[in-house]
């Protein structure tokens, strides 16, 4: 009997498996109710529907089976965590927020089984040394350090046994489980994000995939000693497996107390990227999860990691979003109006108040390039407004038109990149970055 990994569990890997986590953890979250109904009878209390549900232990459920189940179930986590807000009830929120970083790991036999079904027996002889202990472990797979024979240092990332098999069904069934058990807010419309959720699953899942974009953006950053791509193994790597030369580093968060200076050039130099991405490589990493950057202390550098969640914009498209950001530099309403149209925000049966609400909420957006000299994110309640406003929109019921998918996944990019600019209090000089994107 081969150890386990401190903290592993394994992967269900059959949908029978997986279903019957699902059927399980609904039985749990009603028992949870149950409890709860009787703890507040004994109290002389009349249990409130909603407050049965809401209970720290069963969003404590939800949180620990999403995070044992991994793949889509883990991801749909993640994603309402970061996406939703506020907009979840704080005793999820909280919880949930985990799923960002934290998952199980596979036990090394489950490990081993997946390095074999890729590579075959006898794949040690590949390697001088392979560390079973994984290095982190995330929604998809976990990650292994290695050496090579020829003394290189890798990473390695294996994904979970059946999630590619199972993102459909598992996407359905947490939407199906939250919905039914009351902890979605009645009314907030996950279908455009359940949708989204799997195709972007599927490319993530794909590592061959993953391998050719961390291959354009490693020849697109050669010019750019800021940042630090790994090199790919195309070699070694499989749809499951991707192989990559090791890159050390600290998290980003870890800047927090840094001195201002540096925090601001990180900042920064995240905003560049972010903009050649989009309007000169066509070609955008939309994951903003912080655990994808590392910073490495000694030399300066941004390490760069995981590409699986990266899209690809047509010229037309990244064009008509260019204009939209310079009408909203020029603080030029009408003209946001006309590319936001042209973008796809709204259409031309769109009620006029719907209108004067998304022209006000892109204005609002745009704030920082319209701003002389550096942006204090710090101090800004840019997110809180931008959120209040975007519910506001989005809790009337006549307006149901949603932007296009790949403007969602801007969105996404840039929410991130103005979270983690929060986070560490950074100052820049967003307009003076854009200036060169404006003709």
């Amino acid at each position: 009997m081969k150890p386990r990994l401190p903290g592993s569990s394994a992967v269900p890997g059959s949908r029978l498996s997986r279903l019957m986590r699902f059927g399980s953890l609904a039985s749990g979250v009603v028992g949870g109710m149950l409890a709860e109904g009787a703890r507040q009878l004994s109290q002389g209390k009349r249990p409130v529907f909603s407050d049965l549900l809401l209970t720290p232990g069963n969003a404590q459920r939800v949180a620990e089976q999403l995070s044992q189940l991994r793949g889509a179930a883990m991801k749909i986590g993640q994603l309402l965590s970061m996406d939703a807000g506020d907009l979840l009830p704080s005793e999820l929120s909280d919880i949930l927020a985990r799923l960002r970083s934290d998952a199980h790991p596979m036990p090394m036999s489950q490990l081993v089984a997946v390095l074999e079904e890729s590579w075959g027996k006898g794949w040690e002889g590949r390697f001088d040394r392979f560390s079973f202990t994984p290095l982190a472990a995330a929604s998809i797979g976990q990650v292994h350090s290695a050496q090579g024979k020829d003394g290189q240092r890798l990473a390695i990332k294996v994904q979970y046994p059946g999630v590619r098999e199972s993102i459909s069904s598992d996407v359905d069934n947490v939407a199906t489980l939250l919905r039914m058990s009351g902890l979605l807010p009645p009314g907030m419309d996950v279908v455009p994000l359940l949708h989204e959720a799997k195709r972007q699953l599927q490319d993530e899942a794909d590592y061959l995939k993953e391998a050719t974009h961390l291959r354009r953006f490693h020849q697109l950053l050669a010019d750019s000693p800021d940042f630090l791509v790994p090199r790919g193994y195309a070699e070694f790597s499989t749809p499951n497996i991707l192989v990559m030369s090791f890159a050390d580093g600290g998290p980003l968060e870890s800047l927090e107390h840094a001195p201002q200076a540096e925090r601001d050039r990180v900042i920064t130099l995240l905003f560049g990227l972010l903009l050649r991405e989009v309007f000169e490589f066509q070609c955008v990493q939309t994951d903003p999860n912080f655990a994808n950057y590392r910073y490495q202390q000694e030399t300066g550098q941004i390490v760069l990691l995981d590409f699986g969640a990266t899209r690809l914009y047509s010229r037309d498209g990244t064009e008509a979003f260019r204009r939209l950001l310079v009408a909203g530099w020029r603080d030029d309403r009408a003209a946001i109006t006309e590319a936001a149209l042209e973008v796809g925000y709204f259409q031309h049966e769109t009620l006029a108040k719907h209108r004067l609400l998304l022209t006000d909420l892109i204005c609002q957006a745009c704030e920082p390039l319209r701003h002389q000299g550096a942006y204090d994110f710090a101090i800004s309640d840019l997110a809180g407004r931008l959120r209040d406003a975007g519910w506001q929109l989005g809790a009337d019921r006549d307006f149901w038109h949603t932007p296009p998918v790949a403007v969602l996944f801007l969105h996404r990019k840039v929410a991130g990149l103005y979270m983690l600019a929060a986070k560490l209090k950074a100052r820049v000089d967003v307009r003076r970055l854009f200036e060169p994107y404006v003709m």
